[in-house]
């Protein structure tokens, strides 16, 4: 009888795999989809920062399956339906595509899903904004927001689960701000908020480049990063920031932004954050697509790391 116990067991295992034991152990589903990779051999790396993400959530978030699904939009919507959250990360519309996905996708997310966008995810264009809105409370209006690199410099955080282990921080990106947010932020939390320098904002008019609203705001604050709270019960997060691979080897940011993945996939988050060492040179160069230029030595690489995480973390 014991011999057959243990076949059964073996059985049920070759059959349904380690997913299926992981969900009957409680965790709590994690799919990424990054788009292509774009901007040469470190910029806009969707898959290398997703893996980099992934992995670190599957080392050290028992509660949490992470899983990335790459090669585009999944052709069969139901490998989404038993995620808690989805994380997209890819330039403009270049992985959703067609507005039935976006529906399907609204579908997934009125049942509660959390959903994040990350970077150029956010530049969706005309009509799908209105699905930012309602997933995650904003995202970047082409002709009203602007998309400069500078240095951010958080000098403050907000109290919130998503910034639990946070210290204050400085780094520099293409940090998209003047975001078009719901009426009144009504369930929209700020997370990342700095004050950008008067030459981003000078900008001629353009669909990127600058507009007569983003210029009279000189010295003003811009939100960058926030979580959204659904009618619907479940959670949002946008964070313009992105664009180089690099940034994710800043300490205090890349725990940020795996907190905020928990918080939208309603996981606890530690009372310190989502445990996150620095990354190595090995890892930080794992999945980075197309020719590496000839003056990114691995000794460039861990003196980046290095820099990005010197004294307070502030001197990105």
């Amino acid at each position: 009888m014991r011999r057959m116990l243990i076949a059964g067991v073996l059985l049920l295992w070759s059959a349904f795999g380690s997913h299926a034991l992981a969900s009957d152990a409680g965790q709590k589903k994690v799919v990424f989809l990054p788009g292509p990779q774009s901007h040469g051999w470190s910029g806009h790396a969707y898959t290398a920062d997703c893996k980099l993400l992934a992995r670190i959530l599957n080392e050290n978030m028992p509660a949490i399956e992470a899983v990335v699904i790459e090669g585009g939009w999944p052709r069969d919507i139901r490998v989404l339906e038993d995620a808690a959250a989805i994380v997209v990360a890819c330039d403009g519309n270049n992985l959703i595509g067609a507005e039935a996905n976006w529906k399907a996708l609204d579908a997934v997310a009125r049942r509660g899903v959390g959903i994040v966008f990350i970077h150029y995810a956010l530049d969706c264009g005309d009509p799908f904004g209105k699905y930012l809105l309602d997933w995650i409370g904003g995202y970047y209006e082409q002709h009203w927001s602007v998309n400069p690199f500078w240095r951010a410099e958080f000098t403050t955080l907000p109290i919130h689960p998503i910034t639990r282990g946070v210290r204050p921080f400085a780094v520099e990106d293409e940090w998209y701000y003047h975001m078009r947010f719901r009426e009144g932020m009504k369930g929209v939390t700020p997370i990342l908020t700095a004050v950008p320098p008067d030459g981003t904002r000078k900008g001629p008019d353009g669909p990127h480049s600058g507009n007569p609203t983003v210029r009279s705001r000189l010295g003003m604050p811009e939100h960058v990063a926030w979580a959204c709270e659904r009618p619907d019960g479940g959670r949002g997060f946008g964070c313009t920031g992105g664009h180089t691979h690099w940034v994710y080897a800043q300490n205090d940011f890349r725990k940020l932004m795996l907190n905020a993945i928990c918080w939208v996939a309603k996981v606890e988050i530690p009372v310190d954050g989502v445990r996150t060492p620095t990354p190595t040179v090995a890892q930080m160069e794992a999945n980075l697509q197309g020719e590496r230029p000839a003056d990114w030595t691995p000794d460039r690489i861990r003196q980046t790391i290095e820099r990005l995480n010197a004294t307070d973390g502030r001197n990105g």
